[in-house]
Parts: C-alpha cells; structure tokens; sequence
C-alpha cells in the first residue's frame, strides 16, 4: 500500500513510482492529480507534431521559465525535462 502523501496527492501510488522513476515533486503531483491519472495514456500528439505556440502554451500552463524565448526545439527539451 502507498504511503498517503496527504490531501495534496490525489494519486498517492502512481505519485510514488514517477519519483520513484526519478521524477521530480513538482512533475510527479501534476501527473498523480491529474483527473483520471493512470487511466489515460498514450493518446497524446507527440510534442513533434505540435505547433511551437501549443508547445508554448503547454510550457506556460506547466509554468517553465524562459519559455518567451525558447524555440521549438528547446521548449520540447523543457518540457521533457521539466
């Protein structure tokens, strides 16, 4: 049984094995609160085939730094590794 992480992880098992995986806080309780987190997967466009101003707007609702002045290339590299 997972560890309860309190009422700010929705998702206490899948939170611990992103960190786990070597994810950071931040990235693995986004992930475990998503609505239906461990449901989906798989469904979304690759960050290659989307546009830079919806990389953009993925970049600014995660909330990575510099993202104004990031490429297409660079914002897929935040993204990944954020």
């Amino acid at each position: 049984m997972a560890k309860n992480h309190g009422p700010s992880i929705k998702n206490d098992e899948q939170y611990e094995a992103l960190r786990n995986k070597g994810m950071s806080k931040e990235k693995a309780a986004r992930i475990a609160n998503t609505k239906d987190s461990g449901k989906k997967g798989g469904k979304a466009t690759p960050y290659e085939e989307r546009t830079k101003e919806q990389l953009y707007q993925k970049a600014k609702e995660i909330g990575i730094d510099g993202r104004s002045q990031m490429n297409k290339k660079q914002l897929i590299n935040a993204l990944r590794n954020h």
